[in-house]
């Protein structure tokens, strides 16, 4: 009865050195006491394991913010730009906007990919230190992932693909492009969406995993193409001759000037149809500024064709058009 009132210490509390007695002259408290030694144990095992989980996710965000700074510092460019070279074969001095643009893109991602793998095998380590058997919650955990796959495939194949065309520089902000569905200037790109304005200023959201093919009509250069209908009596050759004499002045305009990269080249008759002949002329361009200088040379070649006279299809002769029509009696 005297025992059950009053209970006997532990007998590592005669240790004074122990984490025993240390334990049961805190607490005064058996149970923690006879448990001291696993207690701290664990506990620095969790210490240790956080600590070397922050060193390791501090170590992997340095690595990768270094290399974020060197592609867009250039020293990296020609693996994540892909700089143009010059002629000599030196790469270009510097990196683009957009391409820094897409290398920080690419860096954010990659923290928070290291930061959740770091996160999870830190917490994995912390179950097994407190004793919990992992193997029924990997498997279930498998399992959940596996469902879970299966149902968010999409929400992947639109992750990967929206990695892969900033790796590649497929297109970006401010590019005119052409994802087959719709067509129009990007206003973003992101990991899972991109986001276009057609010419009527409809916003179109389009799933990076949707997209099969790319049309880039604003990188690197563009191409303003101009076809001029002229009727099948109209002489041919002065017509060419002209409209070529008028795109080449009009393109010293200082409205157009700047955007302009080559000197216009007319290639003469595209094509011969029912209603005319169709002339062509091209003019290599700044990316973006294929509309406008088309635009300015339609008008420009337009008034040059009315002042000469050049018949459009159409349109009667100028020996028929001139004759008097008989009178109705």
């Amino acid at each position: 009865m005297i025992q059950d009132l009053f209970p006997t210490q532990p007998q590592c509390v005669a240790d004074a050195g122990s984490w025993c007695a240390t334990f049961y002259r805190l607490t005064n408290n058996e149970f923690l006491a006879r448990s001291a030694d696993t207690i701290v144990s664990t506990t620095m095992s969790i210490i240790l394991v956080v600590v070397l989980a922050v060193v390791a996710r501090y170590a992997v965000h340095r690595l990768i913010k270094r290399i974020v700074d060197g592609a867009t510092s250039h020293r990296m460019s020609r693996l994540v730009n892909r700089a143009p070279r010059h002629n000599g074969g030196a790469s270009a001095p510097a990196v683009t906007p957009r391409g820094a643009q897409r290398a920080r893109t690419i860096g954010s991602v990659l923290r928070s990919i290291s930061s959740t793998v770091i996160l999870v095998i830190a917490a994995i380590m912390i179950l097994a230190n407190f004793g919990v058997n992992l193997a029924p919650i990997l498997a279930s955990a498998g399992i959940v992932g596996v469902a879970v796959g299966f149902g968010a495939q999409n929400l992947v194949r639109d992750f990967l693909s929206g990695m892969f065309m900033l790796l590649e520089d497929q297109y970006g902000v401010g590019d005119i492009v052409d994802l087959g569905e719709a067509s129009g200037v990007v206003e973003a790109v992101g990991l899972r969406i991109t986001t276009l304005r057609d010419v009527n200023g409809t916003v179109w959201y389009v799933r990076n995993g949707e997209i099969l093919r790319v049309g880039n009509k604003s990188q690197g250069y563009a191409v303003a193409v101009v076809d001029l209908p002229v009727a099948h009596h109209a002489d041919v050759p002065a017509a060419v001759a002209l409209a070529g004499a008028t795109a080449t002045e009009r393109l010293t305009d200082e409205d157009i000037a700047a955007d302009v990269l080559e000197p216009v080249e007319v290639l003469g008759v595209e094509k011969v149809g029912p209603e005319g002949v169709t002339l062509r002329l091209t003019v290599r361009v700044a990316p973006g500024r294929q509309f406008a200088v088309q635009r300015a040379l339609n008008a420009a070649i337009t008034d040059a064709f009315d002042d000469a006279g050049v018949p459009r299809p159409g349109l009667l002769p100028a020996t028929n058009a001139s004759k008097e029509r008989p009178s109705v009696p």
